[in-house]
């Protein structure tokens, strides 16, 4: 019987991806995976592990620190720059790889991924990743394309003895399509995080917050996550 790993940031993606997997799998045949890589948004990983608590899964944390050590990222805590506000389509406008692109992050995490879901279960995986189709637009985040998609795809099939295979749900659909899934499913919007600021509260001015608000006014609904914070 095949198993499910899913790469849990805390974040409204990956915790629908989660309770994508959770309604093929039983709790004790899923593990959410989480990677803390020194992001300025810590406070993702409170929220993954309180959305593990909520499902009933095992939750696992690795450590990827070292790998970004010398990036210049702006979604790191080593960088003192402010985080760029507006959306990623303005962004992109000013610059062709925007500030808070983390070097071949979706490439480390999938692969760190594929290593411990290969050693976690027997059986064969699924490794589910949130990526979609907004943030991979006008190239904002090239590792979360469906070309590098497929591409790792393979790299993990073959590498892994045809044992793990990404499971990507979302990677052609928007993160309007993302929530709507997930109202369907019931996902605990209300205990995810996607600001990329520190604060106790979202800022409502980065990317993130601008795509998670669209999502969810196009879904005709408020943010839980706002109400539950207001």
């Amino acid at each position: 019987m095949s198993k499910a790993v899913v790469l849990s940031s805390g974040g409204l993606d990956s915790t629908t991806c989660l309770a994508l997997a959770l309604s093929k799998y039983s709790p004790a045949d899923v593990a959410a995976l989480s990677i803390f890589y020194g992001q300025r948004h810590a406070k993702e990983l409170d929220a993954a592990r309180l959305v593990a608590e909520f499902y009933h899964v095992p939750h696992y944390e690795l450590n990827a620190t070292e790998a970004f050590k010398l990036s210049d990222s702006t979604l790191l805590q080593t960088s003192a720059a402010p985080l760029e506000a507006g959306t990623y389509a303005e962004q992109i406008h000013d610059s062709p790889r925007i500030a808070t692109y983390v070097p071949f992050r979706n490439g480390l995490f999938l692969s760190m991924a594929a290593a411990f879901a290969d050693s976690l279960f027997k059986d064969e995986v699924e490794l589910y990743i949130g990526v979609h189709s907004d943030d991979a637009a006008g190239h904002a985040y090239a590792d979360c394309s469906a070309q590098f998609i497929a591409a790792m795809s393979a790299a993990v099939r073959i590498g892994t003895y045809e044992k793990v295979h990404i499971v990507a749900p979302f990677l052609c659909q928007s993160k309007a399509d993302v929530v709507k899934a997930g109202l369907e499913l019931g996902v605990p919007y209300e205990l995810t995080w996607s600001c990329y600021e520190r604060g106790d509260t979202p800022c409502g001015k980065c990317a993130t917050c601008l795509d998670r608000a669209r999502a969810f006014e196009l879904n005709g609904v408020p943010d839980p996550a706002l109400e539950v914070r207001s």
